[in-house]
């Protein structure tokens, strides 16, 4: 172990200073007599690298910038805070200061999800600590409690509401009606999607943070490519009516679940019952629903994005690091023990919704019923409206593969009698899952 530092301010650089950096150089400045109470030492802001050195940054003291960020991260300070982003040049700075002797804390789940491997190692080489509680859920104390506080159980399955650009856009969609051109409109003129919205949208965002969870839930390796990804474009007018008339409110889902075979980790539009705790998570906050074998079933709920949430996390970090520098202990490395197998999609087991538009004719029900029990899928609920020479068709299953069900659509989108496979959506939450 390490010895401590009692005696001497800790010094802390800044990497970035955007929305994020801005607010955690103001709280570390507004907040110093409070942090050197909890961190049993003075924290000290010495840098602030930034791309562009006019730019106006309110909070930000102008003698901190420098646009060296490679000066920076490699001067040795006690801790490195990296708030930059993306994959480089964010994790060669994140090595480079390491190998000088920092502790880092990070927000970056690009990163972590992409090569978190690479982090740890290296953090255990260099004997300094990696934080990265604001990664997942902005301010939503979740990962150390994953991490820390529920090491001695074994957690089964996290669920989660984990984008809160998309959260918005489908509860305007629940609750006002909006169609999702609409909503898509009004997201981004009110700057809650990325500048890459497709980040958003397309779940790819949900789906770095559902790999880091997996991996704190289940100690086992999982990255990016390990995660089955869907997002909300394909969300219709419709689904949403469908799902209001069966009682149950459409989310977007991060599921990461432990099953006999392995751990399956996937992100896609999910029909909730309105009953359950994450139905009522409406707008931009975030929630996440986290079941264990002896802790039952818990959930963590706030706000997921902004300068000051994400801000809080980072600085709950910061002390954590910096309380570790005057004692000289360590916090937890990367925890890859169980190293269960990772599934596919086709192994997961739930309930499905499927829309159909079908011809309006005696033995059309019979035909879509053949094609479920064929493929071993059981039908729960059937729901026909008929429209002149047309009819929906709404069907629930019991629980059934993955694969099966997708071998259903696809015989069922082969029958003369079916005109077109209007949506498919998996449904959890429900009693008996």
């Amino acid at each position: 172990m390490a010895s401590g530092v009692q005696g001497r301010p800790l010094t802390v650089v800044l990497l970035g200073g955007g929305t994020v950096g801005a607010s955690v150089a103001r709280l570390l400045v507004d907040n110093a007599r409070d942090i050197q109470e909890r961190v049993g030492a003075p924290v000290t802001l010495t840098a602030v690298a930034v791309r562009d050195m006019a730019r106006a940054r309110p909070g930000v003291p102008a003698e901190l910038l420098t646009d060296d960020a490679a000066a920076a991260a490699t001067s040795g300070a006690d801790l490195v805070v990296e708030l930059i982003g993306g994959i480089e040049p964010a994790r060669s700075l994140i090595l480079a200061a390491m190998a000088a002797g920092s502790s880092v804390v990070t927000a970056n789940k690009a990163l972590l999800a992409e090569d978190g491997a690479t982090l740890y190692e290296a953090a255990a080489r260099h004997g300094v600590d990696l934080y990265f509680e604001a990664a997942v859920a902005g301010a939503i104390p979740l990962l150390r409690p994953l991490r820390e506080s529920l090491a001695g159980d074994t957690v089964t399955k996290v669920m989660g509401i984990v984008n809160g650009s998309t959260n918005y856009m489908l509860t305007r969609m629940d609750e006002e009606g909006v169609e999702y051109d609409d909503v898509f409109a009004e997201a981004t003129a009110l700057g809650y999607l990325e500048a890459d919205p497709s980040l958003d949208i397309d779940g790819h965002d949900a789906a770095a943070k559902a790999a880091i969870l997996a991996e704190l839930a289940f100690h086992t390796r999982v990255t990016l490519d390990d995660v089955h990804c869907e997002g909300i474009s394909t969300v219709t007018a419709n689904d949403v009516r469908a799902a209001q008339q069966m009682g149950f409110v459409i989310k977007l889902l991060a599921v990461a679940e432990r099953t006999p075979g392995g751990v399956i980790v996937r992100v896609h539009p999910t029909m909730l019952p309105r009953d359950h705790p994450l139905a009522s998570v409406r707008g931009s906050f975030n929630a996440v629903f986290v079941e264990a074998q002896s802790a039952g079933e818990v959930m963590f709920y706030g706000r997921g994005a902004g300068g000051d949430p994400t801000a809080s996390a980072v600085l709950g970090d910061l002390v954590t690091a910096a309380r570790n520098r005057v004692t000289g202990g360590r916090g937890p490395g990367e925890s890859t023990y169980s190293k269960l197998p990772v599934l596919p999609i086709g192994n997961a087991v739930t309930r499905y919704y499927v829309n159909l538009s079908v011809a309006d004719k005696p033995g059309v029900l019979a035909s879509v019923a053949n094609a479920f029990s064929d493929n071993g899928v059981s039908i729960q609920v059937v729901r026909q409206d008929g429209h002149g020479d047309e009819a929906s068709l709404v069907v629930r299953t019991h629980r059934a593969t993955d694969a099966a069900l997708q071998q259903t659509v696809e015989r069922l989108s082969e029958l003369d009698t079916v005109r077109k496979v209007l949506g498919v959506m998996r449904v959890e939450g429900e009693a008996g899952d």
